[in-house]
């Protein structure tokens, strides 16, 4: 595994939304790279390692809140999170995630709440849902606010779905998500998510569209895949779906860590001299502090 996978990159463009628009594998750009963040040091790693995207992600109620699902976060909470990411200023796209309920609504209060994320940081927001959210993805555009769509499993709706289950399995299904998928190119936006859907029907989207396709779950023929940080990195082993692929164990790494730092104050190991704070031997003397330790 490389060293550093941005390293071939010290001072590499900002990415845009129109950057991203434009970029087909098939014709001939290289698979992008998206990678959730919810805080600055998530951010600066994942444009350091070279992402091209970061997804400010409704997961954080997942994963970093210690929510079931999606639906308990709030535009409040997104924007506090986009404003972190923003703030260390990564070279990345920066999508700032639409909660459960704010575009399901009205176009009005759609534009409103994006408008608080644009405002925290974001550089574009992510909705989810095909064909019924055009109202709302027409008003975001029409406000000169770049819009991701997400297709297939949606986790905001994941009592209608009756879990997290994989959808286009059947054939209607599918050819409605083609069609979903050609209606919200069609709106404007300038990439759709499709996540946990079956390989075929990935590479069917993704060849009908002539925006860029971002897989999750959706096999190896996306213009491009995003994965959770926290899965990635092997710090959440709650739950890891089949799509998965961790890159390190850093769950079981800090533990060991935190363990051996609990070990050290026990046995009064840590601090030592070196990681202590010393006075001068005269201030000491005038404390009365001669044979304190301080020499």
């Amino acid at each position: 595994m490389a060293e550093n996978a941005g390293a071939d990159h010290p001072a590499r463009k900002k990415v845009t939304a129109p950057s991203i628009g434009s970029k087909k594998v098939a014709e001939g750009h290289e698979p992008m790279v998206m990678l959730t963040a919810y805080d600055a040091p998530g951010a600066r790693m994942a444009s350091e390692a070279g992402a091209d995207m970061i997804l400010v992600g409704d997961s954080v109620a997942m994963v970093v809140l210690g929510y079931d699902d999606t639906l308990q976060v709030t535009v409040d909470d997104m924007a506090h999170h986009t404003a972190a990411v923003a703030r260390a200023k990564p070279h990345c796209l920066i999508v700032g995630d639409l909660p459960w309920m704010s575009y399901h609504v009205s176009a009005e209060e759609t534009v409103r709440n994006a408008a608080t994320l644009i405002r925290a940081g974001a550089e574009c927001v992510k909705l989810e849902g095909g064909r019924k959210r055009l109202p709302m993805i027409e008003a975001l555009i029409d406000a000169e606010i770049p819009v991701m769509g997400h297709l297939g499993l949606t986790p905001q709706s994941v009592h209608t779905m009756g879990g997290f289950k994989v959808q286009g399995k059947k054939a209607d299904a599918a050819l409605a998500l083609v069609e979903d998928a050609k209606a919200l190119a069609h709106a404007g936006c300038f990439a759709v998510v499709l996540e946990g859907v079956p390989v075929r029907v990935a590479e069917m989207i993704t060849n009908a569209i002539d925006i860029p396709t971002i897989g999750i779950g959706a096999g190896p023929h996306c213009d491009g895949q995003v994965l959770v940080y926290h899965d990635v990195l092997g710090i959440e082993d709650r739950f890891v779906p089949k799509f998965v692929r961790r890159y390190a164990d850093l769950k079981s790494a800090s533990i060991d860590a935190l363990s051996q730092y609990a070990a050290d104050v026990r046995s009064g190991a840590f601090p030592n001299d070196e990681e202590s704070y010393h006075m001068g031997d005269s201030e000491a003397d005038a404390l009365g502090l001669y044979g304190s330790g301080e020499r």
